[in-house]
């Protein structure tokens, strides 16, 4: 049986507060403490505070294209060059609406940065996604290797929240992944019927992240991280970064 536990007890988040150290404490506080098979999920922002990705918008000065870009957008021309500065291409700009393609390689809303839920003093401040978000999930997972967790660390998804193309709301994805296979290829195997599958791949990495998402929420409730405990899963290692379709396939973008 699979079970989503919540991880409580966890302070706010400050620049270099050490995260495993404070996740390995919450983690104690789980139905048997934390296990090897386990998969903890934490979000983006956590992980972008403990490392001081912050940014005060009254620093930032936009260049005549970002001033462009927010006038289309009706955006704050701060925010657009920051925007810019985090991103590789700009896939969309309508009123209102920003989508870029993050240095990551995710495509997103405003480069993944994040106006809420910032804690004391944030108001003019923004919050950037890690610039390498899977080494970020594997630091942090080596250090609860390291630390209180130790070998029985679990396997690490950092998660944000994106919106889908022809659907409305977000849901949880997983942008950085490590432990575990991020993304598992069922190509050459065989359905029930005995037809061999050869486009199927499964997002394992973004499917535990929106499950994780139905207890951590997006608003006030103040849950930054779960546990999935109970989700079997086999093969190699692999990145969220595998879950990123190359350019060349993308049809949409």
């Amino acid at each position: 049986m699979i079970e989503i536990l919540p991880v409580t007890g966890l302070p706010e988040i400050r620049p270099g507060d050490d995260l495993a150290a404070l996740l390995a404490t919450a983690m104690t506080g789980l139905p048997g403490g934390p296990r090897a098979n386990d998969i903890l999920v934490v979000t983006q922002k956590i992980v972008s505070k403990a490392e001081n990705l912050f940014v005060d918008l009254a620093a930032v000065e936009p260049d005549d294209e970002a001033r462009a870009l927010a006038e289309k957008t009706r955006k704050d021309p701060r925010l657009v060059a920051l925007i810019l500065r985090e991103s590789v291409a700009v896939v969309r700009a309508v009123p209102g609406v920003l989508i870029t393609r993050h240095r990551s390689g995710c495509v997103m809303a405003n480069g993944g940065i994040d106006q809420s839920n910032l804690g004391p003093g944030g108001d003019g401040r923004v919050l950037l996604l890690p610039r390498d978000p899977d080494a970020a999930a594997a630091r942090l997972r080596a250090a609860l290797m390291r630390g209180g967790v130790g070998p029985d660390a679990p396997a690490l998804i950092i998660s944000d929240s994106f919106g889908r193309p022809w659907r409305v709301g977000v849901t949880n994805v997983a942008i950085g992944a490590a432990g575990f296979p991020a993304l598992v290829d069922q190509r050459g195997m065989h359905d029930r019927g005995g037809r061999p599958m050869a486009v199927t791949q499964t997002a394992l990495a973004d499917l535990a992240a929106a499950a994780a998402g139905l207890i951590m929420g997006e608003a006030d409730e103040g849950v930054p991280a779960a546990v999935i405990r109970g989700l079997a899963w086999s093969g190699m290692e692999r990145p969220a970064a595998d879950l990123i379709r190359p350019l060349a396939e993308d049809l949409f973008s």
